[in-house]
């Protein structure tokens, strides 16, 4: 895992979107001298066409850009379902407009000029947590998967194990025999891969924090 976690780390990549050359190539140099992947931008439209949502990274935002704004393209990262940390940088900012890029998920709002240190700290917060929701994510994508191979009886039953009841409990409740509730048990517990009912009940509560599964489910 550790080896795994340093390998997503090399890959990580800043973007930079800036209308600025010569902040461009400032920051491409900061970033850099810190052994980062750069890619800079002057339009958030050519960011937007050449994104890929698999490679860990943080985004450095300007606000006023010429074309679409810095908080346009938030609006279309969240359209996309693209949930990039986005660090928003501006010598331009105002309160409302602050509000309104932290709504849209900016993880913060920095005036210029920003600190070279202040910045880097807030472009490896962004990385990081860019790579949890990733592990997260294909974590969540996993359980689904497995909770995929229950049969309709054996959810039935796993809904009732996860809120508490015994097996003799379940089996009087769906008027089935002991054993059976049992057998069942056993294979929820193979399925899910789950050692314990704790980590079961763990799994499942991760599993309903998927907005998309309860979408589908």
């Amino acid at each position: 895992m550790l080896s795994e976690n340093m390998t997503i780390q090399q890959e990580a990549t800043v973007f930079v979107v800036d209308d600025d050359p010569a902040i461009r190539k400032s920051l491409r140099w900061l970033i850099e001298s810190v052994g980062l992947k750069v890619q800079t931008h002057e339009f958030a439209s050519e960011f937007l066409e050449s994104y890929s949502p698999d490679i860990p990274g943080c985004l450095v935002l300007d606000i006023r850009i010429p074309g679409m704004s810095g908080l346009e393209l938030q609006e279309k990262l969240r359209e996309r379902g693209y949930d990039i940390p986005v660090i928003i940088v501006s010598g331009y900012g105002d309160v409302p407009m602050a509000v309104r890029a932290m709504k849209a998920g900016a993880i913060d709002f920095l005036e210029k000029p920003v600190s070279d240190q202040v910045l880097l700290d807030y472009i490896q917060k962004g990385i990081e947590t860019d790579i949890k929701n990733k592990q997260n994510r294909i974590q969540n994508q996993d359980l689904m998967e497995r909770k995929e191979l229950l049969t309709r009886r054996e959810r039935e039953v796993m809904e009732y194990v996860v809120a508490g009841f015994s097996s003799r409990e379940i089996a009087g409740t769906l008027n089935v025999s002991f054993k059976t509730v049992e057998a069942h048990r056993a294979k929820i517990m193979k399925k899910m891969q789950a050692r314990s009912v704790p980590k079961l009940i763990q799994m499942d509560l991760q599993i309903k924090d998927v907005p998309e599964y309860n979408r589908n489910h």
